[in-house]
């Protein structure tokens, strides 16, 4: 049965034989006992637990009206329902105008999280690093190198202890850490444990950095693509990037710099640096052979990519960082993929982008995702990675719904550029010593299905792994996901593996995507609203995660984010700005034991409510100022003006 099936029940009522008698659609059912109105909720908070207001307000009570959300933030559903459960023309008695915009896509106005004022006074590298040499830039370093003005200026601590320090024996940052009193001497040196020190508990190497000359040389343009070069010349030639005549290459010798074979009786391009020639005539080179030249990787020989019944974490832009998929690896996830990154900006050498490439030793299956709109970058960029980067699989991002990443012709738009989706696919899989794998939706408009025309043809262009999300791009996010759709998507892809994607929060969410007899299934907004999610999939039950636990998960990650971005003042920062957008998604979940029907559905907000204790009614807060008291137990006070929007306007008000 597919998934879409098994929710029709929701579609028309909210799952309605949980004794409630009323429940509003697109809301959460939330045990009357717990419910409360907005103007109680804040009090609450603001009073700091100390009193609980009573409880009056009941589910389905027609004065209720605080249980719904500011108008704002509240989004339109199936039939021209509000979130709260009421039609619009139901909505008319609270005066409110029906001309009012409602909070859609991203605050791209929002303020800067780095705070200006850390960078006037920056201490020079060369004395934060013990080991480094002498300044190379001597009186014109524009950076302090007096250790005792840097400490006047430096804002306070904001803790007793340094998750660095007491993890390896030793904080790199020296001085410059924000918790820095807890390794420093009297005299201003950078103390070290040396139990910790001699065991070797160094921080874990964090794979695929982009090196210092490469990244000069992608700058200057000095990076030669012979493989890349070849398959875009044959498709300008009009052949398909695949198998050229072996006739000036003897038999069982392959030269070294020659075309080597590409699957099985067809030759591959050269991949050294260098001259790149026609492929009819073989480069002739001297040398002695090596067992490099000689034993080549053929795409029939590609090592497969076997992830049937596995938990796949989706690639989810700004949230998906790697402290993220290290929870969420704990609790279960089997297969992790990067953020997607925009293959132009890989081509240029931009750190930042580089940055989104980077695994985690825990990441035993890891893939990147890549995003472009034409054959010669994205195939440049595919043998790029694959000289550069330790990865399991790289997939193509053709499931992007942004405007920005659209009109350029890339991401859902290649499911209408089909010339182009074969070039890239085509060229990208010649260059890649790894499985290649496509993540696409159902289509570009709502109504017109093209999924299951391209997946046969995904299948004969070398596709190792295709995802599926139930959406189209102009539906977005409010409709359930066409679980039914993706069942007879299987028979058109098969046998190539098809994982599907949309609407997964809870084991029996999971249960009911199996029976549509995808491969797997990739988890995206359900792992940010509760990444214990895997684990309660692996165990079959739902877990009542207390909000102490819940706090313990966010301290992990402000560990992670410490280790991963720095202990000083801009890691701190980049921890907390991380964070909050996580907070951003977490307030959503209601926890089991406030639940009148299990589970919670995805596209169920929360009423106000009042939780089991203060923690857990501080998470439920959908309010910012609320989020960063959040982020000041666990990284200390903000700085002064500090001011937080998240990235989507849907997901809180000021």
């Amino acid at each position: 049965m597919a998934e879409g099936t098994a929710e029709a029940p929701l579609e028309n009522g909210g799952g309605g034989d949980s004794g409630a008698g009323a429940l509003e659609r697109g809301v959460a059912p939330i045990k009357p006992q717990y419910l409360t109105t907005k103007e109680q909720f804040h009090q609450f908070l603001e009073a700091k637990g100390q009193e609980k207001p009573c409880r009056e307000t009941e589910v389905g009570d027609s004065a209720g009206n605080d249980l719904a959300e500011p108008e704002a933030k509240r989004i339109r559903l199936e039939d021209g329902q509000t979130e709260d459960g009421q039609t619009e023309e139901a909505a008319e008695p609270r005066k409110q105008p029906q001309t009012q915009k409602r909070a859609r896509g991203q605050n791209k106005g929002r303020p800067h999280v780095k705070p200006t004022h850390y960078d006037k006074n920056r201490l020079c590298p060369s004395l934060i690093q013990e080991s480094a040499a002498k300044c190379f830039f001597g009186d014109r370093c524009r950076f302090l190198h007096d250790v005792g003005r840097y400490l006047e200026t430096k804002p306070a601590d904001l803790g007793p202890r340094c998750v660095l320090f007491e993890t390896f024996g030793r904080c790199p940052y020296g001085v410059t850490c924000r918790f820095a009193g807890a390794h420093l001497g009297p005299e201003g040196q950078n103390l070290v444990q040396e139990e910790l020190a001699a065991r070797g508990a160094l921080p874990p190497p964090v794979r695929n950095g982009l090196d210092k000359a490469l990244q000069q040389q992608l700058r200057k343009r000095e990076v030669r693509f012979e493989r890349a070069e070849l398959a875009l010349r044959r498709f300008s030639q009009g052949q398909p990037p695949g198998p050229t005549p072996a006739a000036a290459v003897p038999e069982g010798t392959v030269a070294k710099g020659a075309p080597r074979q590409d699957n099985c009786g067809a030759q591959q391009v050269p991949t050294g640096l260098g001259t790149s020639t026609p492929p009819s005539s073989p480069v002739r080179t001297c040398g002695p052979l090596t067992d490099e030249d000689v034993v080549r990787l053929r795409p029939c020989e590609k090592k497969p990519l076997d992830i049937r019944g596995k938990l796949y974490l989706a690639p989810l832009t700004t949230c998906g960082n790697l402290p993220f998929r290290r929870i969420c690896k704990r609790f279960g996830a089997d297969v992790t993929c990067g953020e997607m990154a925009v293959c132009t900006n890989l081509l240029q050498g931009q750190m930042s982008e580089w940055a989104l490439l980077k695994r985690h030793q825990c990441e035993d299956i890891f893939g990147v995702q890549l995003e472009g709109a034409f054959p010669d970058t994205m195939t440049k960029c595919a043998e790029l990675l694959s000289r550069t980067v330790e990865v399991d699989f790289v997939d193509i991002n053709v499931g992007c719904p942004i405007d920005l990443v659209y009109k350029k012709g890339g991401g859902c738009a290649l499911m209408n550029r089909s010339t182009k989706f074969q070039q890239i696919v085509r060229g990208m899989n010649q260059v890649l010593d790894v499985p290649l794998t496509v993540k696409i939706r159902t289509g570009v408009q709502e109504r017109v299905n093209l999924a299951h025309r391209l997946l046969p043809e995904l299948r004969d262009w070398g596709v190792a792994l295709v995802t599926l999300h139930g959406r189209s791009r102009e539906q977005r996010y409010t409709k359930l996901a066409d679980w039914q759709y993706i069942e007879e998507c299987v028979k058109a892809a098969s046998p190539m593996p098809l994982f599907g994607n949309g609407d997964i929060l809870s084991f029996e969410d999971a249960n009911h995507a199996m029976q549509t007899g995808v491969a797997g299934i990739m988890i995206a907004r359900g792992a940010l609203l509760k990444p214990w999610l895997f684990t309660e999939i692996k165990e079959q039950r739902h877990w009542d995660i207390s909000s102490s636990e819940r706090l313990d998960i966010l301290r992990d990650f402000t560990s992670y984010g410490l280790e991963h971005w720095g202990s000083d003042t801009q890691g701190v920062e980049k921890t907390r700005r991380f964070l909050l957008e996580w907070l951003s998604f977490l307030c959503r979940y209601v926890p089991v034991g406030l639940l009148e029907r299990l589970p919670q559905r995805i596209n169920e907000r929360p009423p106000y409510y009042l939780g089991r204790d203060y923690l857990e009614t501080l998470m439920a807060s959908q309010k910012a100022a609320d989020w960063i008291r959040i982020s000041e137990m666990l990284l200390g006070p903000v700085p002064p003006n500090f001011v937080f929007l998240p990235k989507h306007k849907a997901n809180a008000y000021k």
